[in-house]
Parts: structure tokens; C-alpha cells; sequence
């Protein structure tokens, strides 16, 4: 069965593809720009700290010749000569050797010169290690100058201040192009479960369609023998179903006709029912879609309008059948329908001190109830006879 639960979901799926087309339309605007950025940094291709590096060795090549010098000076007053630290370090060492068997006291200073001999000779290692890796190449300078150019040119484009913030706007925008593509992924998916519940949609809609173009023909035809019982003989009720586009209730357009005096045409009912004919029809329809109605009252405003007798009665019994499922409240001037009723409120105008006539309401009891519709039989001074015929009524 059909129910709105397939165009609430079909509606709140339009609106995210709206929401995220929106989105991909504002992005796409900007993903080519953005593109352009993420490949220039891609090209760059920094490494963390960078640009700071380069800054740094390009400052040592341009004074590697003093660095070179004082490095050269500073191993040969460590290591190289004759008066070398670590070789005047050596002689003191051997010599305080040479007395340490008969001067025990000797030994303790013998191994902290040891000691200062061996991390001198580290030293002159780290300083000959250090003097290897001083450039004097051009090569190697024209390579940092360019690195380095490439990188002030990004970092004043982008206006940040070290290697490590243009490598955060390259993964930002690398993480934004993706959430882009992720975007187009997620509008592709939510137009293909749109498609699946319209499909859905579709296939309960035509289902509903056949039952309601089978059901039609008989349901009219229980209306018009209805319609002849509550005074419209000569009314004739047909239904008219064209197909229209889906909606919650289906894929039809269900249209309820009349042709009141057997003319053969036939009109909406909406436009040539009067008031009272219109309440008798809909009461008729809803005698018999009661139980599956969903309505907690039904209200019915002079149904009765124009008939009597059989008619009359036949409209009290459907209202009383329908108040077997709802609540049922019914302004009537027909004894014959009034005395069905379980509660009855007489509704009447008096005036008040100043004279302004004001509308009134008055539960009746039981033997009001009686009175009320004698008076509906046989006007304001009921006879026995109506007052007999109301409680027959009434004890129907």
C-alpha cells in the first residue's frame, strides 16, 4: 500500500541534492583557482623546513672561505703540529705515566687528562667533519638561491611566513578538492536512492491506481442506491479518475461527479451540490468508508435539508451507524433524526437586561429530550399525540 513515506524520503532527498549542488556549484567556482595553487605547491615540492635550510646554507657558502679558516685553525691548534693541544696532552700523559707506580696519588688526575685527551681527538674529528661538508661550489649555490626564490615568491602569494604554513595550505586545499570530489560521490549516490524510491514509488502508485479504478464502479454504485434512500432518487454519483503525477496519495486524480436530475451530464460535485445535497453525499461516502476513516468527528450541518419521512429516517440510521466509529455532530430540524441522537443540545436565543438577544445552549435531559422533538413534531404547544410519537421515537 501507498504511503506518504516514500515522498517524505523522495522530498528530503531532493532537498540534500539541492543543499549539496548548491555546495558543489559555489565550490566549483573556486576548484579551478584552487587547483592552480595545489599544483604550484605540488611543483614546489617543499620539504619541512625548507626554505629555512636553504636559507641557512646559502648563508654559510657566502662566508665558506672564513668558516674554512677558522675551522682550519681552530683543528690545527687542536690536533695538527707539533704544539698541537692533543700531542702537548700526549707528552703530559706519558710523563705523568712514567711516575704513577710510585706516586699513587697521581692517578686520578692521569685518567681526567686521558679523559680530556680523548674528547679533544673527537673534536678534531667533528671540526674536519664539519669542514667537509662547507661548499664553495656555485652550483650548489645557484641551486639554494633558486629554492629559496621559489619559496619567498609562494610565502609573500600566500601571505604566511615559513615552509611549514604553506605546507598546511597545500594539505588544506588538498583536503577541500577532495571534499569536492566526495561531494560530487555523495550527489551521484542520493540521485540514485532518489531514483530507486521514485521507482518504488511508482510500482505502489500503479498498484493503487488498478484498485481504485476496480473499486470505483462498485463504490459509486453503492453511493447511488444510498443517495436513493435519503431523498435524491433522481441523482446519479459517478467517479472520474485520470492519472496525474505522484504524490503521497498516489498517481491519480480521483474527481467525484453528479448529475442531479438524470440529464446524463455530468458535473463536479463541488460545483452544482447544494449545501444539503452536498452534506447527503458525504454522508452517504463516509457510511461507507466509516471504519477505515482516521477522522475523530464528523460534523453534518443540516443534512436533512428538504426531506422527510423514509428519507428522513434513513438519514438518521447512517448517522447512527457512523457514530459507531466517530463522534458524530449533527444540527437537524427532523424529529425523525434528532430523537437517533445518544446526547442532544438545544440550541435557542433570549434576550438578556440590555435586550441584546445572545445564543444559548442547553444540554437536555431525558424528558427534555422528549419535549423538544414534540415540539419538532407538532410546534411550540406539542399534542399528546406528538408527545406519544416523540417518545416512540425516542425509545426506537
Amino acid at each position: 500500500m501507498l504511503t506518504a513515506s516514500y515522498m517524505s524520503g523522495i522530498k528530503k532527498i531532493k532537498q540534500q541534492l539541492k543543499d549539496n549542488t548548491d555546495m558543489q556549484a559555489l565550490w566549483q567556482k573556486e576548484a579551478d583557482y584552487k587547483n592552480f595553487l595545489l599544483d604550484e605547491l605540488l611543483q614546489a615540492a617543499f620539504k619541512d623546513d625548507e626554505i629555512e635550510q636553504a636559507e641557512h646554507q646559502l648563508k654559510q657558502i657566502a662566508h665558506a672561505e672564513r668558516i674554512i679558516n677558522v675551522l682550519q685553525a681552530s683543528r690545527g691548534t687542536v690536533a695538527d703540529g707539533d704544539t698541537a693541544v692533543i700531542n702537548e696532552l700526549k707528552r703530559t700523559i706519558q710523563q705523568l705515566q712514567s711516575i704513577a707506580d710510585i706516586m699513587p696519588a697521581i692517578n686520578p688526575l692521569l685518567e681526567r687528562i686521558t679523559s680530556a685527551w680523548a674528547e679533544l681527538k673527537d673534536i678534531a674529528a667533528e671540526l674536519e667533519n664539519i669542514e667537509g661538508k662547507v661548499s664553495l661550489d656555485p652550483e650548489v649555490m645557484n641551486t639554494l638561491q633558486e629554492r629559496i626564490d621559489t619559496g619567498y615568491k609562494l610565502l609573500k602569494k600566500h601571505n604566511v611566513k615559513t615552509t611549514a604554513d604553506l605546507l598546511a595550505l597545500q594539505q588544506k586545499l588538498q583536503d577541500e578538492l577532495k571534499s569536492s570530489l566526495d561531494l560530487k560521490d555523495k550527489i551521484e549516490h542520493l540521485a540514485k536512492e532518489e531514483k530507486a524510491l521514485y521507482e518504488q514509488l511508482l510500482k505502489d502508485a500503479e498498484k493503487l491506481s488498478a484498485k481504485r479504478k476496480k473499486a470505483a464502479p462498485a463504490f459509486a454504485g453503492k453511493v447511488n442506491d444510498l443517495l436513493a434512500l435519503v431523498g435524491m432518487p433522481n441523482a446519479k454519483f459517478e467517479i472520474r479518475i485520470e492519472q496525474a503525477l505522484p504524490t503521497a496519495s498516489g498517481m491519480d486524480k480521483v474527481q467525484f461527479l453528479l448529475d442531479a436530475n438524470k440529464s446524463g451530464q455530468y458535473q463536479l460535485l463541488q460545483k452544482v451540490a447544494s449545501g444539503g445535497e452536498m452534506s447527503r453525499i458525504m454522508l452517504c461516502i463516509k457510511s461507507l468508508t466509516a471504519k477505515a476513516l482516521q477522522l475523530p468527528t464528523l460534523i453534518f450541518d443540516e443534512v436533512d435539508t428538504g426531506i422527510s419521512g423514509e428519507a428522513a429516517r434513513q438519514v438518521a440510521l447512517l448517522l447512527r451507524e457512523l457514530s459507531r466509529y466517530h463522534q458524530v455532530i449533527c444540527i437537524t430540524h427532523q424529529p425523525q433524526v434528532a430523537a437517533r441522537g445518544t446526547r442532544h443540545f438545544y440550541v435557542y436565543k433570549e434576550a438578556d437586561k440590555s435586550g441584546k438577544f445572545i445564543t444559548q445552549v442547553k444540554v437536555l435531559q431525558p424528558g427534555e429530550r422528549v419535549l423538544a422533538i414534540a415540539r419538532m413534531i407538532g410546534g411550540e404547544q406539542p399534542s399528546d399525540a406528538a408527545i406519544k410519537n416523540a417518545k416512540e421515537l425516542v425509545e426506537v
